[in-house]
């Protein structure tokens, strides 16, 4: 698979790996590629690429400042100083083409597309990934835990739809059916401002349905972490109607049904499974 990021190009048939050099703050790209000759002796050539924008310099840098691990929220001067930064950031800066190829379909689809994703940076505070929806491709409905993540709608136009839990908790034994409220349900179109989930607020269950080709960017603080107990868990969303009589623990108006949900925790959907492309930025 090729990707065309906007100058950068990685080819995995040709055993390339994307890596940054760190210096005083400043980051740069580099390029290690190993390649074949016709005898079949290794030649190794290094390319550096030009450094990185300086939005993203900035962003690395005030995230490594920022963030402080698990269940940690940023104070708000923090949260408005990442939103200044990522508000201002194009596709162009994290290397992406406004004419990806990746997105053009290359014979017939028979099944809902593939999403694609790649780390550009992390460390144990946070992580830095980009998530790339062919039209009609979707991230199921998923959590963030202890996490609180920057999202950014860097080009396309997507639906999202999000979810907080409700407390003090009510569900509907013996099911593991749990009332959410509905936080976002609406259509976003690039260039759009940042969004900020936190760990119980903000809409930290959220969906991701493409309407055209898109290209996000995720700000996670901490990253996941199956060895640290912080993986991934999806669900599907119930209308608060289709079990309102069952079970029902807590009183509300119509008007606040209106807004509210059961969620259910599934076992991850095939449209959960996602392409990789190696693409880490290392200090």
């Amino acid at each position: 698979m090729t990707v065309e990021t906007g100058g950068l190009v990685e080819q995995s048939k040709n055993n390339i790996t994307t890596t940054v050099k760190h210096v005083n703050n400043r980051v740069r790209y580099g390029n290690k590629t190993e390649k074949k000759n016709r005898s079949y002796k290794k030649m190794r050539r290094e390319v550096v690429f030009p450094r990185v924008p300086d939005v993203l310099q900035q962003l690395i840098v005030s995230c490594t400042q920022i963030f402080r691990g698990p269940g940690f929220v940023p104070p708000a001067s923090d949260v408005n100083k990442l939103c200044d930064i990522i508000d201002k950031m194009k596709p162009e800066d994290v290397g992406l083409s406004k004419n990806l190829q990746f997105f053009k379909p290359t014979g017939a689809v028979n099944r809902t597309p593939r999403v694609t994703c790649t780390t550009i940076y992390r460390c144990d505070q946070f992580s830095l990934c980009i998530f790339f929806l062919p039209e009609t491709a979707v991230i199921p409905l998923h959590n963030h835990p202890e996490m609180t993540v920057f999202c950014k709608l860097l080009l396309g136009k997507m639906h999202i739809k999000s979810y907080d839990w409700v407390e003090p908790k009510d569900s509907i034994p013996p099911s593991k059916l749990r009332l959410a409220r509905l936080k976002a349900n609406s259509v976003y179109t690039a260039p759009c401002n940042t969004s900020v989930l936190y760990p119980t607020t903000g809409g930290n269950i959220h969906q991701f349905t493409a309407v055209t080709p898109c290209a996000v960017l995720d700000v996670l603080g901490p990253p996941y972490s199956k060895e640290d107990d912080r993986d991934c868990s999806y669900y599907k969303d119930f209308p608060y109607s289709a079990f309102s009589n069952e079970g029902e623990t807590t009183r509300v108006s119509e008007e606040e049904r209106e807004g509210l949900g059961w969620l259910e925790e599934i076992e991850a959907p095939e449209n959960a499974m996602m392409d990789r492309i190696d693409w880490v930025l290392k200090l």
